[in-house]
């Protein structure tokens, strides 16, 4: 598990991904594939198109309906090589010698799939091709990612910006104790300052789950100090991030308080929208 993967669509975060994933790849001296993948009805032509259309005269329609079908399918996987190439620049640019491309076509999670066994993290963007014309959603496959994925998943803003103050949104679940966990033992947050965050009424009871958490990352020699809060979860976790710099943003996926509601469904979708930074996921 030395290779992390890279999923890229064309759209505007596609030159986010690209950076993230150098920098990670970078902390953590792995290999990078870097995957973009054709949907069913963009990567190859329609075997048929006669169902709705059997008259004779209407034969000349077919014909030309199937070479435009052949034609928009050859022009996605041009758009694709295209895609990883100009990934492959970047990533080389920004000090990653080895890339591997990988175009596929079919589903996401399928593609997905045939490499998970070398993978150890997955970068994709927050939101998809359609960014720049439906504002108020994320990427569609951002929560199906999240969902299947057994490790983690780095979700890239729309701008790349050094990543040196991490904040930890920790409730000591199970999914927020692996994160803290996977944290300790990974390079990427040796050298970066990490406030773990813990949101509860009872003030005492947070603090001592918040030391929990920075007590484990401090015997990992990273630098980490613990806060409380009261508050909405989303709330109080966006105002953080804006008012204090924080560069990145760790949750555990599926934990058992109110900050599950962050993590997968209506609320994350929120949050993630909501926050500038990146959001690195664990499970």
């Amino acid at each position: 598990m030395d290779k992390i993967l890279t999923l890229l669509d064309g759209s505007a975060y596609s030159e986010s991904v690209c950076h993230h994933t150098a920098w990670i790849a970078q902390k953590l001296n792995a290999d990078v594939v870097a995957m973009h993948v054709l949907g069913r009805r963009e990567g190859s032509a329609s075997p048929d198109l006669s169902g709705a259309l059997r008259l004779g005269a209407r034969s000349a329609l077919l014909e030309e309906l199937s070479t435009l079908d052949e034609q928009w399918a050859k022009l996605a996987q041009t758009k694709g090589h295209a895609i990883l190439e100009d990934a492959k620049a970047i990533l080389e640019q920004d000090g990653v010698p080895d890339v591997s491309l990988r175009l596929r076509k079919g589903d996401l999670l399928d593609a997905v799939r045939e490499v998970k066994d070398d993978i150890r993290a997955i970068i994709i963007g927050k939101r998809g091709e359609g960014a720049d014309f439906a504002t108020g959603h994320l990427g569609s496959n951002l929560e199906r990612i999240v969902r299947t994925s057994t490790v983690p998943v780095f979700v890239a803003s729309r701008e790349f910006k050094p990543i040196t103050k991490v904040l930890v949104a920790y409730d000591g679940s199970a999914s927020a104790k692996v994160a803290i966990e996977r944290m300790s033992t990974s390079p990427v947050f040796e050298d970066l300052d990490v406030c773990v965050l813990c949101i509860g009424q009872e003030q005492a009871s947070a603090q001592m789950i918040a030391e929990e958490a920075v007590t484990k990352l401090k015997a990992a020699n990273i630098s980490a100090s613990p806060r409380i809060a009261v508050g909405e979860p989303d709330e109080v976790l966006a105002k953080l991030v804006a008012d204090e710099g924080f560069n990145l943003l760790v949750m555990g996926a599926y934990g058992h308080s109110r900050i599950r509601q962050l993590i997968i469904g209506s609320t994350t979708t929120a949050m993630i929208q909501t926050v500038k930074i990146p959001v690195l996921l664990y499970r």
